[in-house]
């Protein structure tokens, strides 16, 4: 496992997965750009309907009211920013997911080039993960919220619950190229505490700030070599007993 995880991390420097990087990054800021300047918008218009409502009911104060309008636009554009950079590794984790056929397919390639390649999720399904996965990184990201709060057992707590649920997300997400997704949950069942280990080390990979918006390429990458690995686990049974002559009861 420490390899795949050496091997999937070095590969981000490699101009494949440096393309890609770029790539998803931009199309997240892009979107972020659009997301702030609606939300913005839409704060700026409730801010002025609720100045110009208080004054109709009211009568009056409108120094008041105008300084109060003038305060809240400032605390909204201070929410919409800090909220965009909280949203950034949520963002990247749906367009990165977008790029994730790419990159197991170059890891394929370049690790495995004697093996059948996998087949490209169908475009509907690629574009369900992806949703799916960005709504899970932003559920856990607002989960650490309040467990900044509590020391201890709270930090514990989030890091396996994000471990659990990212690591069984990209695994049946690289399994899906070889197999039904019935049967790449089997798997990922069949395999849990070695897919829980693996999701450990991308809940590490996620804690660390800036280098988490590289987290769907690395997690990518860290379970093709993981599925590949679990695969091929069940024949190096079958054959090890053969070329030393134990019979399989």
């Amino acid at each position: 496992m420490l390899t795949a995880a050496v091997k999937a991390f070095a590969a981000l420097g490699s101009p494949p997965f440096r393309a890609v990087l770029l790539k998803s990054i931009g199309l997240a800021v892009i979107l972020l750009v659009l997301i702030g300047i609606g939300v913005q918008r839409a704060l700026a218009w409730a801010v002025v309907s609720g100045g110009t409502w208080l004054e109709r009911t009211f009568g009056g104060y409108h120094g008041l009211i105008s300084l109060s309008e003038w305060m809240l636009e400032i605390l909204a554009g201070l929410t919409v920013i800090v909220g965009l950079v909280f949203l950034m590794p949520a963002v990247t984790a749906l367009v990165g997911s977008f790029f994730a056929d790419e990159i197991a397919d170059h890891v394929e390639r370049i690790d495995y080039p004697a093996d059948p390649p996998g087949h490209a999720l169908r475009l509907a399904h690629a574009v369900f993960e992806g949703v799916k996965i960005a709504l899970l990184s932003l559920v856990v990201y607002l989960c650490a919220v309040p467990f900044l709060l509590f020391a201890g057992i709270g930090a514990v707590i989030f890091f396996f619950a994000t471990a659990f649920l990212l690591g069984r997300e990209y695994f049946e997400l690289a399994a899906m190229r070889f197999h039904p997704p019935a049967e790449a949950k089997r798997l990922r069942k069949q395999h849990g505490s070695a897919v829980l280990v693996a999701g450990m080390v991308i809940a590490a990979f996620v804690s660390v700030p800036i280098l988490n918006l590289a987290t769907p390429l690395f997690a990518t990458a860290f379970m093709v070599h993981m599925h590949k690995r679990l695969s091929e686990s069940p024949r190096r049974e079958l054959i090890e007993p053969r070329r030393t002559g134990v019979k399989r009861v």
